[in-house]
């Protein structure tokens, strides 16, 4: 498991940086940056080197100040890895669609793709929330994809962590197939192109002919590995699911 955990640094000074609240500095000369580009300049790190690579001095450097006066800033790392979740959640635009079903849809679809833009993020266990204003105006607008179908406010909550569970352990493979690809500098094709050959020598079909036979269908259909494929299958299957429930509701008899 991850050491990067979101909530970990101090709750009160993480929320008043969140917010626009940390008390500023009466004294010494004008600040040359501010939280955001300190925030900005995290990000640009770990999307280009990864997780591993964000220390508050490797951050300082990067903005040409000294690591103490990044500290100025953003009291510690724990602290500037809530901001920095913060801010990605910003990337999250109102669901569009003509039925509930689609403007769910592009929920999930607007959340594995910010997951694949910033891969780093499922490397932070997030059991507690980040508690900003991009992470509230997410679930906000998020919630207007459930809002008015018949839903109650617990079943619209319970409803959207049930999508984004979903997408949570979907994108999760996704990620690790660019990470994989990336590190080895061989993609999955190539690789089963090596171990393929062996692999057919020692493979017994009669033993297990469903694997045989289910394996050699998906393989002649998408490859190595499909994991947008795979997405789109399960997604569907979950909004099938939330499709009973609404349907199930809209039969229920006023109380």
């Amino acid at each position: 498991m991850s050491d990067d955990i979101s909530g970990r640094g101090d709750p009160r000074k993480t929320l008043e940086l969140l917010w626009g609240r940390a008390p500023r500095a009466s004294r010494g000369p004008k600040a040359r940056l501010n939280v955001t580009d300190v925030v900005a300049a995290a990000i640009a790190l770990v999307d280009a080197e990864g997780l591993a690579a964000l220390t508050t001095r490797r951050v300082a450097e990067d903005l040409g100040v000294s690591p103490m006066s990044l500290y100025t800033y953003v009291p510690g790392k724990p602290e500037l890895i809530d901001l920095m979740l913060d801010a990605l959640m910003g990337e999250i635009r109102a669901p569009t669609g003509a039925t509930w079903r689609e403007r769910v849809a592009d929920v999930a679809r607007q959340n594995w793709a910010l997951v694949l833009r910033h891969p780093w993020i499922v490397e932070v266990v997030t059991h507690r929330p980040v508690l900003g204003p991009n992470s509230i105006a997410k679930y906000h607008l998020e919630l207007s994809a459930l809002d008015g179908i018949g839903l109650d406010d617990l079943e619209m909550d319970r409803a959207l962590t049930l999508v984004l569970d979903y997408v949570a352990g979907a994108v999760r493979g996704a990620a690790r197939e660019r990470t994989v690809k990336e590190r080895t500098g061989m993609t999955d094709r190539e690789w089963w192109a090596q171990v393929g050959p062996f692999l057919a020598e020692v493979f017994d079909t009669e033993r297990f002919p469903l694997a045989a036979r289910v394996g050699q269908v998906a393989g002649e259909t998408y490859g190595a590995h499909d994991p947008a494929g795979a997405f789109a299958f399960g997604l569907e299957r979950v909004l099938d699911g939330l499709e009973l429930l609404v349907a199930r509701k809209s039969r229920r008899p006023a109380s």
